[in-house]
């Protein structure tokens, strides 16, 4: 059924903006008045990837008042097909900016609240309390659990969305109201054993599917219209083009969330090294064996120096032959992004050979110590 608009409505609008929205504003149960709501509300978006490239220009478009992005990447050539937001002149640039650029070209009186910075336990409090609702385009669970806890403290809802190479899911998550996101999934899934999009590949327009669902319901909270997706996951097939939908209930037996924690921690993100830690280290010549899980095919593009390249597929099949071929001495095992090289780390750990995963693999060494470096 349907809940409460999110606000209320702002101020009368101009006739040049009530004609802008004269064709919403005739819609069934909208009228004016709901547009004048979309006018009032803040609306936050985490990351300005491939649902954030989605969701942005449709905000912008139907008429939401202020937006806010929070992502602290820069965009890349191999973002372009599935971030259609961002064009081949910005790459390079923080995402922030190319995709705030986007959204003035749509609307120059929207309120853009930019942030250019990655969501942590504690930032995201003061962030999450200027805005009224959230749309979560994260591409990684440590920041999806962040997010569902601080809009749960905040008491504010989330609509959420995933994308995963040819299919997604979206829903919503509002603990006043219903279920949440940690009733549907509790438990995080085992580190490595979910690729994000940088690693597994998404095709770009199951992003735009799911994203335009992500606004669909953003519009239907803020105008108190439609019936939205609490309590239900859309989950939809891009390559046989199925929709099914989930329904869920609250766990009542889940514990209420008080605070914001560790969230790597909590989704077992732990044995890492930060790019820093791992130059500085270099840097004072301490001895360390860098294993490169990725394809030659990446290796040819950028490699960190006297790293030795084993494809990840050659560890999965023989482990222990990899693990006994290794030197011996601190382990620090690269990927892309960190995914590959966790799955790795696991399998050796096993046989044998702990080591550390470079946290935000060679992805996030260029961002953060190498700028100079070829980004793919």
């Amino acid at each position: 059924m349907a809940l409460p608009p999110l606000v209320e409505p702002g101020p009368e609008l101009s006739p040049e903006r009530t004609a802008r929205y004269a064709r919403t504003a005739q819609l069934p149960g909208f009228g004016p008045v709901a547009q004048r709501r979309l006018r009032a509300t803040r609306v936050l978006v985490v990351g300005a990837g491939g649902l954030g490239s989605a969701v942005l220009p449709l905000l912008a478009s139907a008429g939401f008042g202020t937006i806010g992005i929070v992502d602290d990447d820069r965009v890349e050539p191999s973002n372009l097909p599935r971030q259609a937001i961002h064009t081949p002149g910005d790459v390079g640039r923080p995402k922030v900016d190319s995709a705030a650029d986007a959204v003035r070209a749509l609307d120059d009186e929207v309120e853009l609240r930019l942030y250019a910075e990655r969501l942590t336990s504690q930032n995201a409090p003061g962030i999450l309390a200027g805005f009224d609702l959230v749309l979560d385009g994260s591409d990684n669970f440590p920041t999806r659990y962040l997010v569902d806890d601080a809009a749960t403290l905040a008491g504010i809802p989330v609509v959420w969305g995933a994308v995963h190479q040819t299919g997604g899911q979206a829903g919503l998550s509002w603990a006043a109201n219903g279920p949440t996101y940690r009733d549907l999934f509790p438990v995080p899934p085992a580190p490595g054993s979910v690729a994000s999009c940088a690693e597994a590949g998404a095709l770009p327009s199951v992003c735009g599917v799911i994203g335009g669902l992500m606004v669909s319901e953003a519009i239907k909270l803020a105008t108190g219209t439609g019936e939205p997706l609490l309590g239900r996951v859309i989950i939809h097939d891009g390559l046989r083009g199925t929709f099914r939908e989930l329904a869920y209930e609250r766990d009542p037996q889940a514990a209420p969330i008080t605070e914001l924690i560790d969230y790597d921690l909590f989704c077992g993100v732990t044995d890492t090294m930060s790019p820093a830690e791992l130059h500085a280290r270099l840097g004072a010549g301490e001895p360390h064996t860098l294993l490169d899980v990725r394809e030659p095919w990446e290796a040819d593009i950028v490699e960190l120096p006297g790293s030795l390249l084993v494809p990840l597929g050659v560890v999965e099949r023989d482990p222990a032959g990899v693990a006994g071929r290794l030197p011996d001495g601190p382990l620090v095992i690269v990927c892309h992004h960190g995914i590959r090289a966790e799955t790795a780390r696991r399998l050796l750990a096993e046989a044998g050979m702990p080591g550390l995963v470079l946290a935000g693999g060679i992805d996030a060494w260029a961002r953060d110590v190498d700028p100079g470096m070829p980004r793919y």
